[in-house]
């Protein structure tokens, strides 16, 4: 079973993506921003990190930073889920290591395709 860590620091949003990937029999691990995602993932490798941007403490650009300069961690694939819709926000999270950006509010069916895209990747 794959594991997916949704880093947001937005209740609602972690509770849609939650309740859809799990539909689909992905296990979630939950963050509120990039410094509690840092220790979850550093006690269990994710298969696959959703990340929205702004947040306090860590935001998502730094947490992609991270995460691709740790050797353990550079082919965990990143998704990118945010509200940030400019060609310039998407060109910049890819720069900064995603794998993938979606702007919300996303289409369900777009977030799953994506993220057993990227899961298939990772394996």
């Amino acid at each position: 079973m794959s594991t997916v860590l949704i880093v947001d620091d937005s209740q609602t949003v972690r509770k849609m993506l939650s309740d859809l990937l799990q539909n689909s029999g992905i296990q979630v691990v939950e963050a509120t921003n990039g410094i509690e995602a840092q220790e979850k993932i550093q006690s269990n490798l994710p298969d696959l990190v959703i990340t929205d941007l702004i947040m306090p403490g860590m935001n998502g650009y730094d947490l992609c930073r991270w995460m691709k300069k740790e050797p353990e961690m550079q082919n965990i694939p990143i998704l990118i889920c945010s509200t940030k819709d400019q060609e310039f926000d998407r060109y910049w999270g890819m720069k900064q290591g995603a794998d993938a950006y979606i702007t919300k509010p996303f289409h369900p069916t777009e977030m799953m395709k994506t993220v057993k895209q990227l899961l298939q990747t990772a394996r």
